[in-house]
């Protein structure tokens, strides 16, 4: 069985993962979904010795007594959807990092998508974004969200222009030919949540434990550097230090967040 640790303590130390069905009607999917990622099927009550993930009746979602609510993907409500709603625009600085201005949507190869929420806001900006994923966990709650969002007429348009691939995105990246290669590559490295709030500290905990604690962030860089037509952009909190000491042509900031952008010529890479 596979299992899951945090170093950090409080949440989750060396615990089982496996699949669970809360509707009668989901068991068939939950059995295909376990074969699929090598997960047991849970049949007892869950309890702290097991993290779940659990299909319901609306959605597919990880449940385990330390995280308080259920940690889901949703496109359509939520936070996701109020942002979709207010329409943030294109002056808002991670847009401002990736280059949109005028007409300009550049091609966006999402490396580290995790939860999607990124990817989500350059497509709802009109970009093409490749999401890339390592943890078949993760990933699992991300093509989850991304197929409800296409049945809801409100987010259908945005995830038409989002695409789901799970991989490891260094292994990916180094294996593209020229005329595949993305205008720019982003990065959002795991790294510790700076919030007073307890439910997102859970949930990011959670998270490093399915993702990693973004020990490889540096040949993530490396490999994006390599990749990118026009520019790597790596998002880092505000005061954090640049992945691998690496300076940025510029950076943009916002109350929490720094967004370091490197500019690239053209390379030569072998098709």
């Amino acid at each position: 069985m596979l299992t899951v640790s945090n170093t950090e303590g409080g949440l989750i130390a060396s615990l089982p993962i496996g699949i669970a069905s809360e509707d009668p009607e989901q068991r068939d999917a939950a059995r295909r979904l376990a074969h699929r990622l090598g997960l047991p099927l849970l049949t007892s009550p869950l309890d702290r010795s097991t993290i779940a993930l659990v299909l319901t009746a609306q959605r597919l979602e990880i449940r385990h007594p330390g995280l308080g609510s259920p940690l889901f993907v949703d496109f359509v409500k939520g936070a996701m959807g109020y942002r979709r709603r207010r329409g943030e625009g294109r002056q808002q600085p991670l847009a401002r990092a990736i280059g949109l201005k005028g007409n300009i949507c550049p091609t966006v190869l999402d490396a580290t998508a995790g939860l999607g929420r990124d990817a989500f806001v350059l497509a709802s900006l009109g970009c093409q974004v490749l999401l890339l994923e390592q943890s078949p966990i993760v990933g699992a709650l991300l093509e989850d969200g991304l197929e409800r969002a296409r049945q809801a007429p409100e987010s259908a348009p945005v995830v038409a222009r989002m695409a789901f691939i799970q991989a490891n995105a260094i292994d990916w990246m180094a294996k593209l030919s020229t005329r595949d290669l993305p205008e720019v590559v982003y990065l959002d490295p795991m790294y510790p949540e700076r919030t007073k709030s307890a439910l997102v500290k859970k949930e990011m905990r959670l998270l490093r434990t399915l993702v990693g604690d973004g020990e490889n962030a540096p040949l993530l860089l490396e490999a994006a550097l390599k990749c990118a037509r026009q520019r790597v952009v790596v998002k880092r909190p505000r005061l954090a230090p640049t992945v691998a000491g690496l300076k940025p042509d510029f950076a943009i900031e916002s109350k929490n967040t720094r967004f370091d952008v490197y500019l690239l010529r053209k390379r030569s890479k072998n098709p």
